[in-house]
């Protein structure tokens, strides 16, 4: 790497840590999407200064934007003296909910000890700070390179992305000819690089009753009892056999290397609203259940639902009155970028010379991004490459270290220097 681009960075690790404390200071917190229009234009006013040009996008009619929370977008684009390949960097600005058990302000940006402390540090701020260091390194040291570079911050990837990257990615702007390679500094640490993920499919089950008094509940039939049922189906038939499935993808951790199924939420009966008034006496006629399943390359999204449903069916042949229905929430491809893509070559080439060591390939357990940009906007050279533990996203008292970022930059602006410079070679 080039010695004088390593120095530069180096001197501005106080400002990117300053930098990821500001960002941090936006309450970006989704849902419901707040303090999205001042986190982007205070992105938007830094990059505007050192030359990019600027835009803002709102995602109109996505869920959850409001006049009150709109999903404002930022993409910053610089243009070198020559036409050439474009590198994105996209870092989504929106934060899951601080919770319970802080030691401290989780949006004062507080920095100690060499860290930066805060909701959203680890995932995704520090990694936004450390691209945005990177490429203003990287051009105050060559002026005059070829191609483009383009920095986002997007909304709602902790929702889905749909009022961010995918909005963005249907109006062409993760696309050829306009964009050619994408990294995006999710926390994955910083020697490694991360392919992909597994995939995903959500989706609500409810089981059908009949309505009746709780203390006659023989004259109905209890929706939940038959949600019961399916739960009980699912530990006896359905989790052993997803135990059992493997991959040969590299996903980490190695727990999550086999096939799994979470169940995120169940209601059904009487709501939790009534406090403090007192409960009614009904047999539930409604249970609803909604089930987060990850699946591996080597399965196929039908067979992944066909063995819920198959399920389903079985009990509606075996169980008296049972009855339900099923719906689709999100339906996502599992995606792995090939080692021989060219930004997959210059990370790792990058992660060598900066850390004298191999990278370690892994893939995701969960989707971030790279799914849109792969299935919209058919921008297959695409990695996930940032600082930051993933261990700690989500977490009280997370945090990202202020000499990762600097190191992580480092391996961004030696990436732009091998894809811009040296064409990827």
């Amino acid at each position: 790497m080039d010695e004088r681009l390593r120095r530069a960075i180096e001197s501005r690790a106080d400002e990117m840590a300053e930098l990821t404390a500001e960002l941090i200071r936006f309450p970006t917190v989704n849902p419901p999407g707040e303090a999205y229009t001042p986190c982007a234009e205070y992105i938007g006013n830094r990059l505007l200064k050192r030359g990019f040009a600027v835009e803002y996008i709102r995602a109109e009619g996505t869920p959850g934007d409001t006049d009150r929370y709109p999903r404002t977008n930022v993409i910053a684009r610089y243009e070198g003296r020559a036409g050439g390949p474009t590198v994105h960097f996209n870092s989504h600005i929106d934060v899951v909910e601080a919770g319970d058990d802080w030691t401290m302000d989780p949006f004062a940006g507080i920095i100690r000890d060499g860290r930066v402390y805060g909701r959203g540090a680890c995932d995704m701020k520090g990694g936004l700070a450390a691209s945005i260091i990177a490429a203003e390194a990287f051009i105050e040291r060559y002026p005059d390179f070829s191609g483009a570079i383009e920095i986002s911050g997007t909304a709602d990837e902790e929702s889905g992305g749909f009022g961010g990257v995918a909005y963005l990615a249907k109006l062409g702007y993760f696309s050829k000819p306009r964009v050619d390679h994408v990294i995006i500094p999710e926390p994955l640490n910083k020697d490694r690089v991360c392919l992909g993920h597994r995939g995903v499919w959500w989706a609500e089950i409810e089981t059908k009753g009949e309505i009746a008094h709780g203390s006659m509940p023989f004259l109905g039939d209890c929706a939940v009892r038959h949600m019961g049922a399916l739960i009980e189906a699912f530990e006896q038939e359905l989790y052993p056999a997803l135990d059992a499935k493997r991959t040969q993808m590299p996903v980490v951790p190695p727990g999550a290397r086999r096939s799994t199924m979470n169940i995120n939420a169940i209601h059904g009966g009487q709501t939790d609203d009534f406090r403090p008034g007192l409960p009614s006496p009904n047999v539930p006629d409604r249970c609803r259940l909604t089930i987060d399943r990850r699946f591996l390359l080597e399965e196929r999204i039908d067979d992944v639902k066909g063995e819920v449903i198959t399920i389903l069916e079985r009990l509606k042949r075996e169980r008296p009155k049972f009855d339900y229905s099923i719906a689709d929430v999100m339906e996502v491809q599992p995606i792995m970028t090939e080692r021989d893509a060219p930004v997959v070559k210059a990370v790792s080439e990058a992660i060598r010379e900066i850390f004298d060591r191999e990278p370690e390939y892994v893939i995701s357990p969960g989707t971030y991004d790279q799914k849109h940009i792969a299935r919209i906007g058919n921008t297959f050279d695409c990695i996930a490459y940032g600082p930051g533990i993933l261990d700690l996203a989500h977490r009280p008292d997370e945090w990202v270290g202020i000499h990762d970022m600097v190191q992580s930059a480092q391996v961004m602006a030696r990436g732009l220097e091998i894809l811009l410079r040296n064409k990827g070679k």
